[in-house]
């Protein structure tokens, strides 16, 4: 449920804060005044679009945050469980939009990204915008609203995904046929490339090895003189060399080591560097002999690695990559070879997947109909509760080739009406009365959320079009969903405003110079008051009061449940 919204520097309001409570709220006022706004920034606080356009003029950035209680919401708080953001049964949504268009979102204060908090938001608030009746013709809006009602929605996931599979199958097939449309020309390259590369016979780590061995090829002399010197150094010096150092100070040291033990562990270190050297000086002298000119082996290192190097260029690849081009081109040659095999497996798991698919989708279309039923009587019941008897809603079905099928299920689906008794079902996008249509949407949208198991249900003006009785049974049934739910309603109808358990009044406030929002909750007096505006227009005369004090005492469940607004 929705308890708190507070909004600063979006459109004309610089700053509201809103407390709500349970059942019925209605949101009242002049057009214009901003009631719509403060819709709109509930959607902005759970995840929709939002950019620098929205700020109030002047502002550096907007802020919208709106705080919900989870107690009774199991699925919310899981969700917020599962991404490690939970906070007791309390959640707080917050958003911030920079004059630069930029968006920050934050759950329980943490920085989330904005499909995180549109997810949630999903969960625990639904909006149904004034203009809802014109995307209600859409295909893909009346199958969405059938699956929902009917809890399709998770077989629905699994026919989507076993569709995928099987086109992600069957492109494969495709693709594979279609590489063997030149087989012979493409095997007869294949087979080539390969043999080629398996001539060369490059092995693991060899042009790592050939690049040390040319270059120790090419440097023969400076390596020679090189080990020429340290040996010089080391040993084969006439004085002062390394082994004659470290000889005559370990002398010294045990003889001084005598008079003191302290001086044994340094005399040891020196002995056993001058081991150490003796061994380095063996290791040269074998390395100083190995190092014999052998212009054949250079010759061959050179022509091997030119070898190499050709082949790369002809494959457009460092030579490092030909291991992998060689194993690459290997395979496509066995597909080749064994096409028939893979193409004969291949097809039957496309065929597989194909019946996999075609069981969910018949599973989901049967399922479907059998929502249609029970979607289709209580829509036409709903319609004789807003001013439509004998009114009838029927939705019908066509089942799609399954060459044409989609991820969705194989079901066209038509949502008809007949406003009038005698008169036959035509699709809905076909009527022309908007006020039907306003009513017809009305009528959908509350028995599709009857099967919902969202908390709170925001309805923008969805009443526009109808008026009188009709209006005040539109009233009643808003108030029968706010029974067991949280009902949020802007109106401009007092017959639906006097149903509400509370009622928050939006007006707009201007100096001359400026423009702003301000929200207040009204008490019984001031309700009586705001509906006889409603019914009297400018000038409100005391029987308009009378009206409006009998409207409020005949509507719905009473009185302002703890519900505070500043501004």
């Amino acid at each position: 449920m929705l308890r708190n919204l507070q909004v600063r520097n979006f459109a004309i309001i610089d700053q509201v804060d809103v407390e709500f409570g349970p059942g019925m709220t209605v949101l009242t006022g002049e057009t214009g005044a901003g009631k719509s706004i403060l819709v709109d920034a509930l959607g902005l606080v759970l995840g929709e679009r939002g950019g620098s356009g929205l700020l109030r003029e002047g502002a550096k950035r907007a802020e919208f945050s709106a705080e919900f209680d989870l107690s009774d919401q199991t699925e919310a708080r899981q969700w917020l469980v599962d991404q490690a953001l939970e906070m007791d049964d309390e959640c707080v949504l917050r958003r911030v939009i920079g004059d630069d268009g930029r968006s920050r979102a934050f759950i329980n204060g943490n920085a989330v990204s904005m499909q995180s908090l549109k997810a949630l938001g999903e969960l625990i608030l639904d909006i149904h915008g004034q203009h809802f009746h014109q995307s209600l013709g859409r295909p893909a809006v009346q199958r969405d609203l059938l699956d929902f009602h009917g809890g399709l929605l998770p077989l629905r996931t699994e026919a989507s995904a076993a569709f995928e599979r099987w086109q992600s199958l069957r492109q494969d097939l495709e693709e594979l046929e279609a590489r063997q449309s030149d087989r012979e020309s493409r095997l007869e390259l294949l087979q080539f490339q390969v043999s080629e590369l398996d001539a060369l016979d490059l092995q693991p780590d060899e042009l790592r090895a050939l690049r040390g061995e040319r270059d120790r090829l090419q440097n023969l002399g400076r390596l020679s003189d090189g080990v020429g010197r340290v040996l010089e150094a080391l040993y084969d010096g006439d004085e002062s060399t390394a082994q004659a150092i470290l000889a005559g100070t370990g002398q010294t040291l045990a003889g001084l080591a005598a008079f003191d033990d302290a001086l044994d562990p340094a005399r040891q270190l020196l002995d056993e560097a001058s081991i150490q050297v003796a061994e380095a000086v063996e290791q040269l002298r074998r390395y100083g002999e190995s190092l014999e000119a052998d212009p054949a082996r250079r010759d061959w290192v050179e022509d091997r690695l030119d070898a190499i190097q050709s082949l790369a260029r002809k494959h457009r690849v460092e030579a490092d990559n030909l291991g992998e081009i060689q194993s690459r081109l290997r395979d496509q040659l066995d597909e080749l070879r064994n096409f028939e095999e893979r193409s004969g497996r291949l097809g039957k798991d496309v065929e597989s997947a194909e019946r996999d698919y075609r069981d969910l989708a018949g599973r989901l279309s049967e399922a479907r109909r059998r929502t249609a039923e029970s979607f289709a009587s209580n829509v036409t019941a709903a319609m004789a509760g807003l001013g439509m008897p004998g009114g009838r809603f029927e939705i019908s079905f066509e089942t799609r080739d399954i060459r044409d099928a989609r991820a969705w299920g194989m079901d066209r689906i038509d949502y008809l009406i007949s406003a009038n008794p005698g008169q036959a079902p035509q699709p809905l996008a076909r009527i022309a009365s908007g006020g039907e249509l306003s009513r017809m949407s009305l009528a959908i949208q509350v028995v599709a959320s009857g099967g919902s198991r969202i908390p709170t249900m925001v309805f923008d003006e969805v009443d526009s079009g109808v008026g009188g009785g009709v209006a005040e049974m539109v009233g009643r049934r808003l108030c029968e969903l706010g029974a067991d739910r949280q009902v949020l309603c802007v109106t401009h109808l007092p017959q639906v405003a006097s149903q509400a358990d509370n009622h928050i009044r939006v007006i707009k406030i201007t100096d001359g110079k400026t423009t702003r929002t301000g929200v207040s909750v009204l008490n019984r007096d001031e309700r009586i008051e705001e509906l006889a505006r409603m019914l009297g227009g400018v000038k409100i005369t005391q029987r308009t009061r009378e009206h409006a004090a009998e409207m409020l005492a005949h509507g719905g469940r009473k009185a302002g449940k703890a519900t505070r607004a500043t501004r």
